[in-house]
């Protein structure tokens, strides 16, 4: 083989790997219609809306301290539940030192239909003297910017994955009969 034959899959290798580091990570979510960082998905399960309503209760009873002040409605006739949360965002300072970056409000809305139901993570907003929408970490080239959409990003991934875990439908458990 000739340096151009062994240079070519080289080359190829190379224009690769930026392509394959982006799908790894994904971008943060931006709903069309409203322009605003959201996080939803229908997920198909087994249940009805009765079922799903009393599981997310649970869940929620769980994940929130104060979970009575989380949802701001519970309509189990309509199979929606929505809520308002707050979550803190750390800055990392030089020397590894984690300082305070500031309170980020959130709203999240349940709703359940027979085998199905859909999660929404929107509105979130940095609270200071007033509300600044996080959409204007997505432009920005400030690094602390970037590493905040991290926080928030991480932060829905994890909040999606344990009301993911918490919607599934209880194992029965088998007496164990000797």
């Amino acid at each position: 083989m000739t340096r151009k034959t062994h240079a070519i899959p080289f080359v190829l290798a190379l224009l690769l790997i930026p392509c394959f580091l982006k799908a790894q990570h994904s971008p943060i979510p931006v709903d069309d219609e409203t322009g605003l960082i959201t996080y939803q998905e229908v997920v198909t399960e087994e249940g009805d809306r009765e079922s799903f309503f009393n599981r997310s209760v649970g869940w929620i009873n769980e994940y929130y301290a104060n979970p009575v002040d989380v949802t701001k409605t519970r309509d189990p006739e309509s199979g929606v539940i929505k809520g308002l949360h707050r979550i803190r965002l750390k800055n990392t300072l030089e020397d590894g030192t984690q300082t305070d970056a500031g309170t980020v409000q959130y709203e999240f809305i349940l709703e359940f239909k027979e085998g199905r139901y859909r999660y929404t993570l929107t509105e979130f907003v940095l609270r200071q003297a007033s509300k600044v929408p996080c959409e204007k970490w997505l432009n920005s080239t400030d690094p602390q910017a970037k590493d905040y959409l991290k926080q928030l990003d991480e932060f829905a991934q994890s909040w999606i994955s344990s009301l993911k875990e918490g919607m599934m439908p209880e194992v029965e458990k088998t007496e164990d009969e000797w």
